[in-house]
């Protein structure tokens, strides 16, 4: 999904001279995450953290030192177990890069991304999925709504925010450099996203199938809502705008993917076209954030509406069914509670990281270093010699 789905998506939506820096910075979260995992942040997430488990989890797993070829997480073995794990690990700081490319330093990024992986996402996991307090509270988050788009949404929103628009953000057209690209790696985010959802099933069964048709339906509904709303703005559909709306569709529909029917599914997608959509404009143009790659109002908006809407669907139109003595408003309401201690815990830990790494080293090239682009500047090499 990271490499090369995410990766291919966003470089193409860079300007030329910053596409290797974005392939660089996924390529090495990929890296850098795969490592912290095994080391001991695999732990934090999913072990059992005594008497402070309604928070975190434990280091008895360092290195993984607890898992051999016969361990057991449910019905699969816990190495396997891990590796997904990992996979959700590496792509929800990997999403964040959206918002403050082209202009952030490439060790800026890695020590945000190593610290934010080990303060913010794995204790927000862990409540999710590691047997965490929302967890307790019965919280349906099913393969990321919360742990990987509100997150990765609300730190982008922040490291937006913090780092300040690109240079000659709203004056200067910046369109994306090859949308080749990008389409290339929107179908491998959209196959590969059956692997995220359906596989938070953990098993080849009825709630990974059903979880597989309705992340396709909602892809759908959500590219062809975000053509139609362009379309009636602009007077032209875009590419740009029905592969956004599909990563829309997509994001809002996995928290939900293994509890809503098919009927649910095709309503979650055609309201994150029009919801994210109206969201990316309002960003833009009207508080005008500079979220580069609209890592905000896609992701982090479709993650909110997705995990709201999972309280709503799950009891209709062929939902799973709420649990038993839970009502739809008490459901909706747990989801409330996910979404905003999700999103306010988040936000104040990601602006503290920044905040301390500008400190330490800065976060952002120099105003004459963003004009020669990121790929020459820091890595010394050019994506395209033509």
């Amino acid at each position: 999904m990271t490499i090369p789905g995410l990766s291919l998506f966003y470089a193409g939506l860079v300007r030329a001279k910053n596409v290797l820096s974005v392939l660089m910075q996924c390529f090495a979260i990929t890296c850098l995450v795969s490592v912290l995992w095994l080391v001991f942040v695999y732990g934090l997430a999913f072990g059992d953290g005594g008497d402070m488990n309604k928070w975190i989890g434990s280091l008895d797993q360092l290195m993984h030192g607890g898992i051999s070829r016969d361990s057991m997480s449910g019905s699969i073995p816990e190495s396997v177990f891990s590796m997904f794990q990992m996979t959700f690990a590496i792509i929800t700081p990997a999403l964040i890069v959206g918002a403050f490319a082209e202009r952030m330093k490439f060790s800026a990024m890695l020590w945000f991304s190593a610290i934010w992986l080990i303060v913010v996402y794995a204790p927000v996991t862990h409540w999710v999925w590691g047997g965490g307090w929302l967890s307790d509270m019965g919280l349906l988050d099913f393969a990321g709504g919360t742990v990987v788009h509100v997150n990765a949404g609300v730190a982008a929103l922040v490291a937006a925010m913090v780092l300040g628009p690109r240079k000659g953000f709203g004056k200067t057209p910046m369109p994306p450099h090859n949308l080749t690209m990008t389409v290339a790696g929107a179908g491998m985010l959209w196959v590969g996203w059956f692997g995220f959802n359906a596989g938070s099933a953990l098993g080849a069964n009825g709630d990974a199938g059903m979880a597989m048709l309705v992340t396709h339906i909602s892809a759908a509904a959500g590219s062809l809502a975000w053509m139609a709303m362009e379309w009636s703005r602009h007077g032209k559909p875009s590419v740009l705008g029905i592969v956004t709306g599909m990563v829309a569709g997509l994001g809002t529909i996995t928290p939900a993917s293994g509890f809503v029917g098919p009927a649910g599914a095709l309503i979650i997608g055609l309201t994150a076209g029009v919801v994210c959509y109206s969201a990316t404009a309002f960003l833009k143009h009207t508080l005008k954030i500079d979220d580069s790659l609209d890592v905000f109002p896609v992701h982090g908006m479709g993650g909110i509406l997705g995990t709201l809407l999972a309280g709503v669907f799950v009891g209709i139109l062929g939902g799973a069914g709420l649990a038993e003595g839970m009502t739809m408003g008490g459901q909706v309401w747990v989801q409330f509670v996910g979404v905003v201690s999700t999103f306010v815990y988040c936000g104040i830990l990601s602006w503290i990281i920044l905040k301390v790494i500008d400190a330490v080293i800065g976060l952002r090239v120099t105003p004459d270093e963003e004009t020669q682009g990121l790929d020459i500047v820091l890595h010394d090499e050019t994506g395209y010699n033509l």
